[in-house]
């Protein structure tokens, strides 16, 4: 994707195809501006949208030709969904990008979400599943691709991973994400990951759960590692984190097949409630740079 510097959004919209046959009364970025526009100020269907433009008629002419006024609700209706959904999503995430540039070090957490209410048991319709980007510092979404019924996040991270600009940043993707091809990916497109490991990479996950287990006898004292330590107290529990850091050990069993595998870490939490509940979770991930704390 070409990413343009301007956050101009009729550049951005420029290479977005009219759906009409004969050119238009209203301009295509007027609709698309103004239905943007009103969805983010909280319209949620396409009287909203007519309704919200005629309120705020007198600001959008500050930088829309108005002069058709504004159109109803069934023009919204019939233009915005013409469009050919893969190339709005790509003129939208360009200019998503560009307010949002991204720079060296960002975190970028792809994690895959099951639609709320998207299961149509009329129709026996299988609930719509997600995989999405999301810039943590700014707590805005990059880009987001719909998992297929028939496939699995898998397939669906290349293709969002394609969709984004990952140079100089670092992500974060879940056991389910934790592939060879993902993380060569990421690494081929100069950015650094951070993959959960879990039971379905069954020889990462023991090669890292048996390291640690030998070096926290002395607190890895004997290797090369970072520390950090969290508590938290709310919600009728208080719960403990502690997290680890290891440089790749030179004899790692699996290094060779991670590209870019710089560092193995480990998270364990350990929650006691206020009822004497008590409970522990330990996760493990591989890295392709040793972070700082």
């Amino acid at each position: 994707m070409t990413r343009l510097t301007s956050a101009r959004i009729e550049e951005h919209l420029g290479s977005l195809s009219d759906p009409r046959r004969r050119e238009g009364i209203y301009p295509l970025t007027n609709l698309v501006t103004i239905a943007l526009c009103a969805v983010i100020s909280g319209a949620d269907d396409f009287v909203a949208m007519a309704r919200w433009a005629e309120v705020k008629q007198e600001w959008l002419a500050k930088f829309l030709d108005l002069s058709a006024g504004i159109p109803s609700h069934d023009r919204f209706n019939a233009i915005l969904g013409a469009l050919r959904p893969a190339e709005f999503e790509k003129c939208l995430l360009s200019w998503i990008t560009a307010l949002h540039e991204v720079s060296g070090g960002q975190v970028i957490a792809i994690d895959g979400k099951t639609l709320r209410r998207s299961f149509d048991a009329a129709s026996s319709k299988a609930a719509i599943h997600m995989v999405s980007a999301w810039a943590t510092a700014n707590q805005i979404s990059l880009g987001q691709v719909v998992v297929d019924e028939k496939s699995n996040e898998i397939t669906a991270i290349p293709k969002l991973l394609e969709m984004l600009e990952l140079s100089g940043c670092l992500v974060t993707i879940d056991a389910m994400g934790c592939q060879r091809e993902i993380a060569q990916r990421i690494v081929a497109a100069s950015a650094d990951y951070v993959l959960a490991v879990k039971d379905n990479q069954p020889k990462l996950h023991a090669a890292i759960r048996d390291y640690f287990s030998e070096h926290l006898e002395d607190d890895l004292q004997r290797v090369p590692h970072r520390q950090h330590e969290t508590h938290e107290r709310g919600h009728g529990r208080h719960d403990d984190r502690y997290y680890y850091l290891a440089k790749l050990p030179e004899d790692f069993p699996v290094a060779d097949q991670w590209r870019g595998l710089k560092a193995i870490g480990m998270a364990i939490r350990i929650t006691e409630h206020d009822d004497g509940r008590k409970s522990d979770d330990v996760r493990y991930y591989i890295a392709s740079r040793y972070l700082s704390g």
